[in-house]
């Protein structure tokens, strides 16, 4: 199987309706197409966050000057779809299961990496000059019912003990004083790590800074067929080839089986989608208390994450939708804005002005994945960021960087980044993995 989704949420030609994209102007700097043969050391498949932090690196770095192949045009896929959500996670296990199967030392040092991840975007943008509208103060997760109050205080526990974070829990009327109040919310802990930030402008920031190192950006270039010759890569494209030394896969969630034999199988893209609001008045906002731009996300395992935009929109996103059709998309349109009624009453009839999906990546071991292949040392990867990639996409770009031009080696990294790319069981069940997974966490998200 290639692809999991219906053909439209792969179509480069469909406009993806962001708001983000009505933030940005990209002017004359359109990047073209390949058209021809050329040949480059470095070539990295995937123009997100991952691909443009690893060829800025390169370049800056390590005088590197890398070919990005994008099949859409940069920030096209997650990097420029996300909710903007700058902090920690980026992986699909419990806090029990990291300790159970890597061990206190390199769960904590996980998370250390983490915190740094976050700090590295921010030093990126101030460096490169990225105008990135910098928003909050760390991230704020609230109990969808008061039986969930108990999932914070184990979550405290953790993150000031295992992760060290700075964290605060807020009783129900501490979150009202603080944040906002909801029929949904009850109580809520407050991580101090994190910021969010509009993640198109970073994501085209990022692309600059690379051009002006004298990195290359394909847009609309999409690899049709990877074949190896000697020590030479060729990645085949309509109008062209790349030759290379080496490659670097960066495609996360739109990563498909046909690309490379080492990567089929091994991940399963889920969707993800968010609806914005108009400009809400201050009487609106007043309406629900709300008083923060801190990033929010609840208790659910089908997890609703929101916002306050600078221009006084609201975000609001979750997971959500099988096969990502026209018809379905309509579907979870409406849901989307029905649940944001339900969990702020004053909004109910607040207009819906931008409504988009974009795919999140899970790997078959729930965990990120940062290497080269054992079989061919010459291809390296990032990828897998279980839907929280800003962060772990900047930093990992540049561990791979180190990794290429020999700064660090695998054996380095952390345990919990450095597993083998492992195979989902049945793979060709992955769309009815995502089937039964919704149904059981929407029941256990059910229960009060």
């Amino acid at each position: 199987m290639t692809t999991l989704f219906h053909s439209a949420v792969y179509d480069r030609t469909l406009p993806v309706g962001s708001y983000w994209e009505t933030t940005v102007d990209s002017g004359d700097d359109e990047d073209e197409p390949l058209n021809g043969d050329r040949t480059c050391e470095v070539a990295i498949i995937g123009g997100g966050i991952t691909g443009l932090s690893t060829a800025l690196h390169l370049a800056r770095d390590h005088g590197i000057e890398a070919h990005i192949l994008e099949a859409g045009v940069p920030g096209w896929g997650a990097s420029g779809r996300n909710g903007g959500f700058c902090c920690f996670g980026a992986i699909g296990l419990s806090h029990d299961e990291l300790l159970k199967r890597f061990g206190l030392a390199e769960t904590h040092r996980y998370f250390q990496e983490q915190r740094d991840a976050v700090e590295l975007v921010r030093e990126l943008a101030a460096s490169e000059g990225i105008e990135i509208d910098s928003q909050g103060d760390g991230e704020i997760q609230v109990a969808h019912y008061p039986s969930r109050w108990l999932q914070l205080e184990e979550e405290y526990e953790f993150l000031t003990e295992v992760a060290q974070y700075p964290c605060t829990l807020w009783s129900k009327k501490e979150l009202a004083e603080y944040a906002f109040h909801s029929p949904e919310a009850h109580g809520a802990l407050h991580i101090r790590l994190g910021f969010s930030l509009n993640p198109v402008k970073y994501s085209l920031g990022l692309a600059k800074a690379a051009k002006r190192r004298g990195v290359k950006i394909y847009a609309h270039t999409l690899v049709e067929r990877w074949e190896k010759d000697g020590s030479w890569h060729r990645l085949h494209t309509p109008q062209g080839t790349l030759k290379a030394r080496q490659v670097i896969v960066a495609t996360n969630g739109y990563t498909e089986d046909k690309l490379h034999s080492a990567f089929s199988d091994r991940f399963l893209p889920a969707l993800s989608s968010i609806i914005t609001t108009r400009p809400l008045t201050q009487a609106e906002l007043d309406a629900q208390g709300w008083c923060t731009e801190t990033q929010i996300w609840d208790t659910r395992n089908l997890l609703f994450y929101y916002r306050l935009l600078k221009d006084g929109r609201f975000l609001f996103g979750s997971r959500g939708g099988i096969n990502g059709s026209p018809t379905e998309s309509v579907s979870q349109h409406r849901f989307m804005s029905r649940r944001l009624g339900e969990m702020f009453p004053a909004w109910r009839d607040v207009e819906i002005t931008h409504f988009w999906q974009g795919l999140v990546c899970f790997s078959a071991t729930f965990t990120p994945h940062i290497g080269k292949l054992a079989d061919d040392p010459t291809v390296f990867y990032a990828l897998a960021y279980h839907g929280n990639g800003i962060a772990t996409g900047t930093w990992s770009g540049r561990v791979v960087a180190r990794l290429l031009v020999g700064k660090e080696d695998a054996s380095d990294l952390c345990a919990v980044v450095n597993q083998p790319l492992k195979r989902f069981p049945l793979a060709a069940l992955r769309s009815w993995y995502l089937r039964f997974a919704y149904v059981a966490y929407n029941l256990i998200d059910a229960i009060p």
